[in-house]
């Protein structure tokens, strides 16, 4: 059930009670502000109190303020509120996500005014902070990236991100698969890492940006004006405290990422479950190309470890592309090579060429993983360019200077997503998007090796004039929180309301036709996987059936 209500022609009648601050020689200082409502909440507010009191965008009764009043810094403020147990906070912009998409907007737009990021864990766990490393391309948006790219990365080092360089002192660029060049900037094999400590650092200094960890984001509020449906910010779950609070905003960023842990086997955090897209959709979003779900070929195999994980991971380890890229080599549990057989680019093939061969030798051979190895390299560069997957595979008592990696292929990333313009606009009037969770045309159905953070980048600032505009064009009611319902939470969550949501979303009886959104979808291999026990991908929850729906033909409307 979509949060919103319908526009128009309503009137919203209110009182506005100014209460003069001591010594202060006319009303230019609001030390309370009250509102007819159910019951009166406190919060806080930040300067430009006096545009947010205009109303411009339906046609609600208006209460004029005089021209000469000016805020003067943060004040307190008491709104009525139906929310009985919650607190509304009013921001002109939120943002949805703390990956590389969302720090970087909010870091633009806090130049122009308040800005709120929702993070459902902590800011720091995002699909940005674990990314190490084209068909059906829009031609408009590749030449957009490919043009305004090289700026952005240009912003990032300006900013304090720390990227390798060669002995020439010049950017070291590596190779990946699909790649017909040397072109990815990179910081050893944790770029993602880099790229959101400079942007988070950035972020935490900054007056204008507030940060709300642990906030778990439940609808977006919209309501209907004329044809148009308007997007007035979101409704989310303190996870800790268990109370709903609502954000109430002129513009809406959502950056939410993936939806990896739809799957049971996926390199995604564990927060990628797709919120965001089923906002989105409820919202009346237009959503596109969600049958386009990319397999990473390389996630490590903990079943081929010489030491097994002690504890199930939350997310398979990435084995980043830039390991073939670097000379590794695909064999069989045989130690055959079996690339070649599949396309002349062997392990340099795209991603879905590598996956699917590897599914298909898996099948075929009735095996649970194969080999990837790089060895044959020198111990020094291997060291120097893979650190983080020397260690980590060291902790399970593999040397990957002398032996090969079990590796097998999971669920990575979601091509489609919620349809964006060149500017991150969607149909819905003041909501954009950028990031995994977007669908902007340049990903096609099979995304070229580390051009996520590049796209995710351009398209958080690509949105920035657009969403600057349409906040100075927009206004918030301060009496908007009585607008929507109030969201219902379940009891049977639960303290743990994070562990829990993701619990049930994964449950087995959320499971629904696995054989169609596996790796291959042709459906003589998918019943040759069931003679030798293959690794069926199953998708579970609400974002699951979409994909489901569109990868079987039986929604046409969005792709």
């Amino acid at each position: 059930m979509t949060t919103s209500i319908a526009g128009g022609s309503s009137n919203l009648h209110y009182r506005l009670s100014f209460c003069q601050a001591k010594g202060c020689g006319q009303t230019s200082r609001i030390s309370s502000l009250t509102f007819n409502g159910c019951l009166r909440n406190d919060i806080s507010w930040s300067d430009g109190l006096s545009k947010l009191l205009k109303f411009q965008r339906h046609k609600f009764s208006r209460s004029t303020i005089s021209k000469s009043w000016k805020p003067l810094g943060t004040r307190k403020v008491s709104v009525s509120s139906c929310l009985r147990d919650s607190t509304v906070k009013y921001f002109d912009f939120a943002v949805i996500g703390s990956g590389v998409a969302g720090l970087r907007y909010a870091l633009e737009v806090a130049k122009y005014g308040t800005v709120a990021i929702i993070t459902k864990a902590e800011p720091h766990e995002s699909n940005t902070n674990y990314a190490q490393g084209a068909y059906l391309c829009d031609e408009e948006t590749v030449r957009v990236v490919c043009t305004e790219g090289p700026d952005r990365i240009r912003e990032l080092i300006a900013m304090g991100a720390m990227f390798d360089h060669g002995e020439d002192g010049n950017l070291h660029l590596a190779r990946e698969g699909g790649h017909s060049h040397h072109r990815i900037v990179h910081a050893a094999d944790m770029t993602g890492r880099e790229i959101e400590r400079a942007l988070l650092e950035a972020v935490v200094n900054d007056p204008n940006i507030s940060v709300f960890e642990h906030h778990f984001a439940i609808d977006l509020l919209t309501s209907q004006d004329g044809p148009d449906m308007v997007c007035h910010g979101v409704d989310t779950l303190n996870t800790e405290t268990q109370q709903v609070v609502r954000f109430i905003s002129k513009v809406t960023l959502l950056a939410s990422g993936g939806a990896g842990h739809i799957y049971p086997s996926t390199t995604n955090p564990q927060v990628a479950t797709g919120d965001g897209m089923a906002m989105a959709h409820r919202a009346q979003a237009v959503i596109s190309n969600m049958e386009f779900v990319q397999f990473h070929p390389t996630a490590l195999a903990d079943e081929g470890l010489p030491i097994k994980p002690i504890i199930a991971r939350e997310n398979a380890f990435l084995i980043t592309e830039a390991v073939r890229g670097d000379g590794g080599i695909l064999y069989n549990l045989d130690w055959e090579r079996f690339m070649p057989l599949y396309d002349e680019r062997a392990e340099l093939a795209p991603r879905d060429v590598v996956a699917r061969s590897i599914d298909d030798q898996l099948k075929k051979r009735c095996e649970k993983y194969v080999l990837l190895d790089i060895s044959h390299k020198a111990r020094e560069k291997i060291l120097s360019h893979f650190p983080n997957i020397a260690a980590e595979c060291l902790h399970y008592g593999l040397d990957i200077t002398r032996q090969p990696i079990p590796v097998v292929p999971a669920a990575h990333y979601m091509c489609g997503g919620v349809r964006a313009g060149l500017q991150g606009e969607t149909n819905v009037q003041g909501l954009y998007v950028a990031g995994e969770v977007a669908c902007t045309g340049l990903h096609g159905a099979n995304r070229l090796a580390s051009n996520s953070l590049l796209e995710a980048l351009v398209f958080a600032r690509r949105a920035v004039q657009p969403s600057i505009d349409h906040m100075k064009s927009s206004s918030l009611d301060l009496s908007a929180s009585n607008w929507w319902a109030r969201p219902v939470v379940p009891h049977s969550l639960g303290s743990n309301v994070m562990d829990d949501v993701l619990r049930k979303t994964g449950g087995s009886e959320e499971r629904v036709a696995g054989n169609h959104v596996e790796v291959c979808r042709d459906r003589a291999v998918n019943n040759e996987a069931g003679n030798c026990g293959g690794r069926n991908q199953r998708v579970r929850g609400p974002v699951g059936e979409v994909l489901v729906r569109e990868r079987m033909g039986a929604d046409n409307g969005g792709a």
